[in-house]
């Protein structure tokens, strides 16, 4: 369950509990998610050679959280633990939503209660753009290439499963970025337009709109609002990105872009791959850098930054052949890590934060911090840590869960634990089939050896820790450590 985490300090008695006078100044909140983007690619860090200079400038006016993670890192489980703050084991999306997961029920049930939800019956007008990626495809299924074939990936959301945004500016799962589609607020379900613009660039162009509110109709003038911007790029196809972009890279040498030793070698399946689609992959976060800009700088011109809160954070990572994985699911860091930064002026003080913050941590922490603690649902998973990021003070998660749920398969999948050191890892690929995994990422960064069987003690201690984890969020999987 929830846990409201030092709430009773004074310094929040005011900010988070929601006096009168605060309420008179609700925070606005901006929250943009590109897909598929590995915390490592933050120019700033200096870990890979991605030019983001709207972040790094970014990154001194926010906190930088080192060791937010996706729990499972694969599109749909994440975003419907940010929107809801509960655990798959809760929120019923066990896996992505497609027309072969629609069997098991994998889709954000119509009746669970999102922080939009939450602001909207606090007042605030809610607009979504980009992906969402929610709901599962049914007949007769929309006409759209990913639609296409066996598998189903595309999906209207009607007005009555948008979970309070009032405007609505969205698609399913859609990855031609250099066409995408849209369905507006009021569009019926084959009403859906293409758009012959990036769709980064698109998106920020109404992001931009829906800030300065243009011709009065895209929110609801002296309304405090909040805005989430979903944008696709850099997941694949990552060679569907503008040639301005692709230009800052294209006289780099590929190989100066190897810089880890979990990449393969060139002339290997993996190692090619890798090569072949960085340029590309860096061009994408170029140009969802440039775009986020554009949306900071309309903050700014409107006069609305001091009193908005801008996250800026990722569904998950991408190995893209690290390890020899093709993309995300799996758990090392390229795939967990996820970009994390907040910045609210005058409240959180900008600095590097390591503290081990989860997907579902984002759903409390920010009511916290917009000061809507008490109306957090007690069935929320994640800890709110808005009272830690203003004090510094405040109990800090200890470990984190790792999932990754085999469809109607309960018993089988991967569980683990993930520490300020240790990722520790299980994969039940059958009844009769396990593997262990087990990586000190301080030792090894790369996660290039497991250990597992050097130290007892330590392999006792994370599967204990793992036991209470799969307890207390009652996952069936528990069978697996008996």
């Amino acid at each position: 369950m929830n846990k409201i985490l030092a709430t009773s300090l004074p310094m929040l008695t005011l900010f988070c509990l929601g006096a009168t006078a605060q309420k008179k100044q609700s925070p606005n909140l901006i929250f943009i998610f590109p897909d598929e983007m590995r915390a490592q690619t933050l120019g700033f860090l200096g870990e890979e050679k991605v030019q983001t200079p709207v972040l790094n400038s970014f990154a001194k006016e926010s906190v930088y959280f080192s060791n937010a993670i996706s729990n499972y890192p694969v599109c749909s489980p994440t975003r419907a633990m940010i929107f809801s703050g509960l655990y798959p084991t809760h929120n019923k999306v066990i896996g992505n939503c497609t027309s072969l997961s629609a069997q098991y029920g994998c889709e954000l049930p119509q009746s669970t209660r999102c922080w939009s939800d939450v602001l909207k019956e606090k007042g605030y007008s809610l607009g979504y753009i980009g992906k969402w990626h929610l709901d599962s495809p049914h007949e007769p299924f929309i006409n759209t290439s990913n639609n296409s074939g066996d598998e189903k990936w595309n999906e209207w959301t009607p007005p009555s499963r948008r979970h309070g945004f009032n405007y609505w500016h969205s698609y399913g799962t859609y990855d031609r970025h250099l066409r995408p589609m849209y369905w507006d607020t009021d569009a019926t379900r084959d009403s859906f337009k293409y758009y012959d613009e990036w769709g980064p660039e698109h998106e920020a162009n109404r992001a931009i709109d829906f800030i300065r509110n243009k011709n009065g109709k895209m929110r609801e003038t002296g309304k405090p609002f909040a805005l989430v911007i979903s944008m696709n790029p850099p997941h694949m196809d990552y060679k569907a990105v503008p040639q301005k972009y692709k230009d800052i890279y294209k006289d780099v040498p590929v190989e100066s872009l190897i810089t880890k030793p979990s990449i393969e070698a060139a002339g290997t399946k993996w190692g090619d791959h890798y090569r072949n689609c960085i340029r590309d992959y860096y061009a994408a976060i170029s140009g969802v850098d440039e775009q986020f800009g554009r949306i900071l700088q309309a903050l700014k011109e409107d006069g609305l930054a001091e009193n908005t809160i801008v996250v800026f954070t990722s569904d998950h990572g991408d190995c893209m052949g690290i390890h020899s994985e093709i993309t995300k699911n799996n758990p090392y860091e390229e795939s967990m890590r996820v970009p994390l930064l907040i910045r609210f002026p005058g409240r959180i003080k900008p600095h590097f934060d390591d503290i081990l913050l989860s997907t579902t941590d984002l759903y409390p922490t920010l009511l916290g911090l917009m000061g809507y603690a008490s109306s957090i649902p007690k069935e929320v998973d994640g800890q709110n840590l808005a009272g830690y990021l203003i004090t510094g003070k405040g109990q800090k998660p200890e470990s984190q869960w790792y999932m990754r749920i085999s469809e109607g398969k309960e018993a089988l999948g991967l569980r683990g634990v993930r520490t300020d050191r240790y990722t520790f890892v299980i994969n039940q690929a059958s009844e009769t089939q396990k593997t262990i995994m087990l990586f000190d990422r301080k030792e090894d960064p790369y996660q290039m050896k497991n250990i597992i069987g050097e130290n007892k003690s330590l392999e006792q201690e994370l599967t204990l820790k793992l036991q209470d984890w799969l307890k207390k969020y009652g996952d069936p999987w528990i069978k697996n450590l008996k």
